[in-house]
C-alpha cells in the first residue's frame, strides 16, 4: 500500500512539473509572438509611411512625432486617430492621416494620406476595403495604378469643382462598371486636403491632441 501511495505522489509530483514547464513555455511563446506581431505591424506601417513620404525626405523618428486626433467628421474617422509628422531639421516636411471614406460601394474605405506641408499631395494609400475584386478593389495599388494619380495634386491643381469622377464632370477617371468606389475615394481625399488646410498648424505644433 505504501509503495502505491508513493507512485501515486510521484506521478502526481511529475504531472505537476510537466504542467508548470508546458505552461511557462506556453506563456513565453505567447510573449514572444505578441512582440514580433507588434514589430511586423509597425514595420508594416512605418513602411506604408515611407511609400508616401520617402524616408531621405525627413530626418526625425516619425513613428514618434504623433498627434492625436479625436474622432473627426471631415476626415470620416469615428475613433481616435494619430497623424504621423514627418520633419527635416526640426522643420515641417508632411503628414500622413488616417483618413475613411465611409460610402465606397461595399462600405468603408480606410486610407493613409500623406500631405505635404504646402498642401501638395504626397500621395495615398488605400489600406483597408471590402470593395469588389476585378472592380472597385482597383484603388489598390497591388491591384492597379489608380490610386498613383494623386500625387502633386493639391486644392488648386485640380481646381475644386473638378474634384470628381469624370461621370460627374471632374478630372478623376472611374472604373468601368464602378463609379462608386473611385467617387468616395476622390471625395475623401478632397476632404482630408481641405481639413489640413484648416489645421496645419495645429497638425504640426508640439502637442498631444488637436481638439
Amino acid at each position: 500500500m505504501k509503495d502505491l501511495q508513493k507512485h501515486i505522489i510521484r506521478v502526481g509530483l511529475l504531472l505537476g512539473l510537466f504542467a508548470i514547464v508546458a505552461t511557462t513555455l506556453v506563456a513565453l511563446t505567447e510573449e514572444n509572438t505578441r512582440e514580433q506581431i507588434k514589430e511586423n505591424q509597425r514595420q508594416a506601417l512605418l513602411d506604408g509611411i515611407n511609400a508616401l513620404i520617402p524616408h531621405e525626405q525627413y530626418d526625425n523618428a516619425i513613428l514618434q512625432d504623433t498627434v492625436l486626433l479625436p474622432p473627426t467628421e471631415a476626415l470620416g474617422t469615428e475613433e481616435p486617430t494619430l497623424v504621423y509628422r514627418a520633419r527635416e531639421d526640426g522643420k515641417p516636411v508632411a503628414a500622413v492621416l488616417t483618413v475613411i471614406a465611409p460610402d465606397g460601394y461595399s462600405g468603408t474605405i480606410k486610407m493613409l494620406v500623406g500631405i505635404y506641408h504646402n498642401g501638395q499631395l504626397a500621395g495615398v494609400r488605400v489600406i483597408e476595403h471590402k470593395e469588389t475584386p476585378g472592380l472597385g478593389d482597383k484603388i489598390d495599388v497591388k491591384k492597379d495604378d489608380w490610386i498613383l494619380q494623386f500625387e502633386g495634386l493639391s486644392l488648386g491643381n485640380p481646381p475644386a469643382s473638378k474634384w470628381k469622377v469624370k461621370k460627374d464632370g471632374g478630372e478623376f477617371d472611374q472604373f468601368t462598371g464602378a463609379t462608386i468606389t473611385p467617387r468616395a475615394v476622390v471625395s475623401a481625399v478632397k476632404e482630408s486636403l481641405e481639413y489640413f488646410r484648416k489645421h496645419r498648424d495645429a497638425l504640426f505644433a508640439v502637442t498631444e491632441e488637436v481638439k
